[in-house]
């Protein structure tokens, strides 16, 4: 098992920092959730983003050719969203704070798995502590 780039550490590293962009996008919509206009955003869900990285990142060979569309914890407008206030807003607080505390568990699993297999390195090193 490789602890480096592909193992179980590095999984829950990059959940992680998923989790820590996807609470930093619900946060953003709920600061915003008396803005007239504003839509709300979410990130791809994890599994997308982790069925997404084991293909190697397309290369630009070429001036013609097109540029990836950048990273993969980039927000969109939230399809999912059924409400809409008369100004055009689609925060819904509620659905926010769901999603909050679901990506809260996410981090705190991620956070208890990494815990855990560094434990695992350290007894198999003789390390107590």
């Amino acid at each position: 098992m490789d602890i480096t780039g592909n193992g179980p550490i590095a999984l829950a590293e990059q959940r992680l920092h998923w989790a820590e962009g996807r609470q930093r996008v619900l946060a953003q919509n709920i600061a915003n959730a008396d803005t007239p206009g504003y839509r709300a955003q979410d990130v791809r869900p994890f599994a997308q983003v982790l069925a997404n990285t084991a293909s190697p990142p397309l290369s630009v060979t070429q001036p013609a050719h097109l540029a990836s569309a950048g990273g993969v914890l980039r927000p969109h407008a939230d399809r999912t969203t059924q409400e809409r206030t008369p100004d055009g807003n689609t925060v819904s607080l509620d659905q926010q704070a769901l999603r909050m505390a679901d990506t809260n568990g996410d981090h705190e699993l991620a956070m208890t798995l990494h815990r855990k297999y560094l434990a695992l390195f350290r007894t198999a090193l003789g390390r107590t502590s």
